[in-house]
């Protein structure tokens, strides 16, 4: 009867919403104390992913931060359904999960004492797939810091283009381009911090076009999936294809950083290049 009290008493302490097990080693972790690690995990360095707000907290200095075109909402240009659920309905699931409008929140905030224009996707709104909403804020992003002659930082967290919009969403991936290279010839820096994952026409687009390139640890980051390339190529893929430290390796990123690290390497980059 004691032994049973005490699990009853327990089980109200910490509910079973309080624990998560780790993907890589299997440790099962406290999340308070795994969100003031930054969701990195205390025993393998497993990084879970970041939301826009987690970002916010750890990297840009507290009150600093200004949203930019907060008020701009995705919308259902095709009247899309599938068999299961209306894209208007899913865009409003995900609205009200998430608490924002679209997949993206963009501004302008300081990193120790440099400003800097930010953009930082949420996999939970539709996995963070890119529609003309989220393509629109990041060419506006890119606009805004060319008038304010101020470096990007931009963090990816995405499925890849959004489906549900069509030839719309296929279309982000020329205008983040352009904007993207008119803040080049301005010259102005722009960082790509890739995070898990980073695929399709985010990782084909503007992911791929920073002048610096980090990935965070085991990132996954391509763009189609390794199943439909090994059937186009008819070949095996090589061990690990398609992780951040595979891409190092063949001298498509130039640094993998651990998010515990990242704020120091992101003030040494914006106060050399500043």
């Amino acid at each position: 009867m004691t032994a049973w009290l005490k699990k009853s008493i327990l089980k109200k302490k910490e509910p079973d919403n309080q624990w998560i097990k780790c993907p890589d080693c299997a440790e099962i972790l406290y999340k308070n104390l795994l969100i003031d690690n930054i969701n990195v995990c205390t025993r393998c360095g497993h990084h879970f992913r970041l939301s826009p707000d987690g970002w916010l907290g750890y990297l840009v200095n507290r009150g600093t931060f200004k949203e930019i075109n907060e008020n701009i909402q995705s919308v259902d240009p095709l009247d899309f359904s599938d068999a299961k659920e209306r894209y208007v309905d899913k865009l409003n699931r995900s609205m009200k999960k998430t608490g924002m409008k679209s997949a993206i929140i963009t501004g302008v905030g300081k990193i120790g004492k440099q400003k800097a224009c930010l953009g930082i996707m949420n996999f939970a709104f539709l996995g963070g797939s890119m529609g003309s909403v989220l393509g629109e804020k990041v060419a506006r992003l890119f606009e805004h810091a060319i008038e304010l002659s101020l470096p990007v930082i931009l963090i990816s967290a995405s499925g890849g283009a959004r489906m549900h919009e069509g030839i719309y969403s296929l279309l982000q991936m020329a205008k983040t381009s352009a904007a993207i290279r008119k803040h080049s010839e301005a010259g102005q820096l722009y960082i790509s911090i890739m995070t898990d994952p980073t695929t399709g026409g985010v990782s084909a687009s503007f992911s791929a076009l920073g002048d610096i390139m980090i990935g965070e640890p085991g990132a996954l980051i391509g763009f189609a999936g390794p199943r439909v390339i090994e059937q186009t190529i008819k070949q095996k893929l090589p061990p690990k294809f398609q992780t951040a430290e595979f891409l190092y390796d063949h001298g498509m990123l130039d640094m993998i950083v651990n998010r515990k690290e990242l704020k120091s390497i992101l003030i040494e980059l914006l106060t050399f290049f500043g």
